[in-house]
């Protein structure tokens, strides 16, 4: 059969075909996928849910109540070839009027299907989509000739003209392979419109591009989309590279607030990003930092208390008082455990408590056995049992060893932990309210200090290849974050036990400690997020308005200066960068590097084993002259990013 005959309208009683690609790195089926498919359900005729990869016990149990037939396939060639196979799998196609493609790339329905199935079954139509894409010069991805006009693959709806036609059956006969995201793009969802267009099918769009601000509304403006009745929302947003992001002011925080007043289930979505989203993107994409007042907001609901357990470590005694001050700011049921590293340490203790009238019934000193692993140890180990008692949050404070020798960002490091962790009784009452507000939220911390400490672009320091070694013996699957990890540096959090323990069951002991070749405090330390992703609870994090006017002119200050020697936005400025590589300290050996990485890569290549030979030994030659000449001018930047 060819192209023959007219273009035809969804018959009433028609039967529909729905055909939904899961993929999960770790074999399961996530619950806004059930959800989506449950919804799907009351469209189609038949729902056939296809898995590229491999699939659980656990997910098959949950999938087959919401689909009407399985296939498990090898991870190959993306979303197209699921289709294609299925398509295959299902064979003659006649007894179906619509053949919908889809995949677990949005999260819905946000608003209902009924209006959009609607609109679409009365439109006589050879195959339409939910969204589109307007053409491109030159074509974004190979810089030249052109990205057509496309329907977005996400949703492709065809009716029985088209795939019951010759042209149907050679297409996906010829599909090419797609061994990379790109290839997907460009040999599949950039020509798949034009091809059938080409051959005299017709087409339409649910929510057209021509009706948007921008060319790609699924991506630039999903809260308009949703506004407008669209009932999915594109995952992308979501987890795209802030920095692109920001160049298109693409505010992800104001589109959640959209999907959240139309009544989507905010937990699987957030369930979904934590485990799938490295922790910094979907901070950053999401709008996570919370800047709450000093004041009760009336957020918090006192009928609804929290158990709550302070631990607090107690390493440098003469900032006892100070820590007390934090932790009587809790809830006065609160249960308390100091931990400390002497026994006349835990007599100044008891004493301190006495003098300022604590009730001693509710707080315990414990006398730790060792340093080792500093304040993550006394957690991890000395207090492990906390985490295995019924507490609803356990909340992590500790005293900082002062350094005269770098007096003010100590002391600013300090205020920052403190004051955004526990500004006042009242900032107290407005952290935890985020945990009654969301079920979901696993861990508040502070972000990432930077006033006094060069933390930005380097806060992994040297611990990442040991932070991603733990992820694996721990079963962490989240992906890691590129130069910064999102983690509590300075150890002060909030979290929820149960988010935590995938790295508390791991049962520590303080010779872990003693015995690491890494440092294992700073790499827990650095890993907390994404174990608490793992486990599909999300973080945020928190600053009180003080600190926030602190951190943001300091912030729009350095961001200002250092892209003052750089052309355009600043993706392309961080592009260009990235493209030039590692400046190191300016000498001969990484100047003429970044030279030819710029300007002459194939060159670069072939001689960067002999530069990165020569640029070692430069480098070990600089800080052997470092350490002689004792510099107290400032710290190196992993030195400042040791918290």
């Amino acid at each position: 059969m060819s192209g023959s005959g007219v273009a035809s309208v969804f018959p009433e009683g028609g039967c529909r075909l729905v055909v939904y690609v899961v993929y999960d790195r770790r074999g399961e089926v996530e619950d806004f996928v059930v959800h989506a498919l449950a919804a799907l359900r009351g469209h189609a005729s038949h729902v056939m849910a296809v898995v590229n990869g491999s699939l659980s016990d656990a997910g098959r149990a949950k999938l087959e109540p919401v689909a009407d037939s399985v296939l498990v396939r090898g991870n190959r060639g993306f979303d197209i070839w699921a289709h294609k196979d299925a398509l295959a799998q299902v064979g003659d196609l006649s007894s179906y009027d619509e053949v919908v493609l889809t995949n677990d790339t949005w999260f819905g329905p946000v608003r209902d299907f009924a209006p959009v199935f609607e609109r679409m079954d009365a439109r006589a139509v050879d195959f339409w989509g939910m969204t589109d894409f307007a053409e491109e010069v030159p074509n974004p991805f190979t810089n030249e000739g052109r990205l057509p006009y496309h329907v977005q693959s996400f949703w492709i709806a065809v009716r029985s003209r088209m795939f019951l036609s010759d042209q149907w059956r050679r297409y996906w006969d010829e599909l090419p392979e797609m061994p990379d995201y790109f290839d997907a793009v460009l040999k599949h969802e950039a020509v798949f419109t034009e091809h059938f267009t080409d051959r005299g099918f017709t087409v339409d769009v649910a929510f057209p591009y021509v009706n948007y601000p921008t060319g790609h509304p699924a991506l630039f403006n999903a809260d308009l989309l949703v506004e407008d009745g669209c009932p999915l929302l594109k995952r992308r947003p979501l987890f795209h590279y802030p920095p692109f992001l920001d160049r298109h002011a693409v505010i992800g925080r104001w589109t959640l607030e959209t999907v959240e007043k139309y009544g989507y289930p905010m937990p699987l979505l957030w369930s979904n990003l934590a485990r799938n989203v490295p922790p910094r993107v979907l901070n950053t994409d999401a709008a996570m930092l919370e800047v709450l007042p000093d004041i009760d907001t009336g957020a918090y609901d006192p009928s609804k208390p929290f158990r709550i357990a302070v631990i607090a470590h107690i390493r440098d005694i003469a900032l006892l008082d100070e820590l007390l001050e934090r932790v009587d700011l809790f809830p006065q049921d609160s249960t308390i455990v100091l931990t400390v590293l002497s026994v006349s340490d835990a007599d100044a203790a008891r004493a301190a408590i006495e003098r300022r009238r604590m009730d001693a019934g509710r707080v315990e000193v414990r006398v730790l056995e060792s340093d080792a692993g500093r304040d993550m140890s006394a957690a991890f180990v000395g207090c492990a049992d906390i985490f295995e008692s019924p507490f609803d949050l356990v909340v992590r404070l500790h005293t900082m060893k002062r350094d005269d020798s770098q007096f003010n960002a100590r002391r600013y490091l300090r205020r920052h932990q403190f004051e955004n962790m526990a500004a006042s009784a009242d900032y107290v009452r407005n952290v935890l309210a985020l945990f009654q507000r969301e079920p979901g939220l696993g861990m508040v911390f502070p972000p990432t200090v930077h006033v006094g400490h060069a933390t930005l672009g380097h806060a992994w320091a040297p611990y990442r290849d040991d932070a991603a070694s733990l992820c694996e013996q721990l079963g962490v699957r989240v992906p890691l974050d590129g130069s910064s990890p999102l983690a509590p540096l300075g150890g002060m959090w909030i979290a929820r036990p149960e988010a935590l323990r995938i790295l508390i069951e791991r049962g520590w002991m303080f010779d872990d400690y003693a015995t690491s070749r890494a440092d294992l405090d700073r790499v827990q330390e650095r890993i907390l997020a994404y174990v608490a992703g793992e486990s599909g609870f999300h973080c945020r994090t928190v600053l009180n308005p003080e600190h926030a006017a602190i951190s943001h002119t300091a912030l729009e200050e350095k961001v200002d200066q250092m892209f003052s020697t750089t052309p355009g936005y600043p993706v392309e400025q961080i592009q260009f960068l990235h493209r030039a590589g590692w400046a190191g300290h300016g000498g001969p050996f990484s100047i003429g590097r970044m030279y030819l990485r710029m300007n002459h890569p194939r060159v670069s290549h072939a001689i960067e084993p002999a530069l990165g030979v020569a640029s070692r030994a430069a480098g070990r030659a600089r800080r052997i002259r470092d350490r002689l000449l004792r510099r107290a001018d400032g710290t190196s930047a992993v030195e400042g990013a040791r918290l």
